[in-house]
């Protein structure tokens, strides 16, 4: 983290290394380098920008979320915008409450994309395996389903042949196994979308500062939740926009 912020502070022709450095440090350690030259349509930014907004929302309006730390649709690595919550203390333990509202939280992007866009793209497939990786393991492996009771069904430790969990549950188990899967997101995905449905302003909002800046911090969001202007990114923030006239 230092070498990264002091290699910030020199390209910057900088004799000291300041907060902002370390940040941009953090960012690239975290998310992967800022790819500029990707060339990308306002119409694919934009909805980006709205896909990001979605989660941020939702986050922002779960009592036992983490707090949202910054949202970018600047393109990192292999993706387009990112979302990140940064917890308050060390997590050593996951509580029931806590995962419902992580998966609300991850289909939060394509449902603002169906309200907002008119449309679903593909940029929610992470989104969608996170959370349906999550609630398997809510039902099969910590007992936090109500109607399948604290029964393990499916055991991680002992492999098959070709790398996959065993199976040690019977056809009919599975199905009611994947029934309650499927109620778990079902339920999720009706509160995410009925809070961005109800906070519609918010979510335009926070995306015209992403279009406007490309990355927003933790003030600027708050300040958006409060129904305020949105104020401007600290001194050394890059408010620089991508090229939007194709992609590459």
């Amino acid at each position: 983290l230092v070498n990264e912020a002091a290699l910030f502070a020199a390209r910057r022709s900088k004799r000291l290394v300041d907060m902002i450095d370390f940040e941009d440090a953090k960012d690239k350690i975290f998310m992967g380098p800022e790819r500029k030259s990707m060339i990308i349509r306002e119409e694919e930014r934009r909805n980006t920008a709205y896909h990001e907004s979605g989660h941020a929302v939702i986050a922002k309006l779960m009592p036992k979320a983490d707090p949202v730390h910054k949202v970018t649709i600047m393109p990192r690595g292999f993706a387009l915008g990112l979302t990140w919550q940064l917890p308050e203390h060390d997590q050593i333990s996951g509580y029931k409450d806590k995962m419902l509202e992580e998966i609300a939280i991850l289909f939060g992007g394509r449902i603002a994309e169906e309200l907002f866009v008119g449309q679903m793209s593909t940029g929610a497939s992470n989104d969608f395996s996170r959370a349906t990786k999550l609630a398997r393991s809510m039902v099969t492996r910590f007992g936090m389903s109500d109607s399948l009771g604290v029964m393990v069904y499916e055991d991680s430790q002992q492999d098959g042949y070709f790398g996959g969990a065993s199976k040690t549950i019977s056809e009919a188990t599975q199905q009611k196994v994947d029934a309650e899967i499927r109620s778990i997101l079902d339920a999720q995905y009706a509160i995410s979308r009925q809070l961005l449905e109800q906070n519609r302003d918010k979510v335009e909002a926070m995306t015209k500062a992403l279009l406007d800046w490309e990355t927003i911090d933790a003030d600027q969001i708050n300040d958006i939740m409060s129904g305020i202007e949105p104020r401007s990114p600290k001194a050394g923030q890059s408010t620089q926009k991508s090229t939007s006239d194709g992609k590459s």
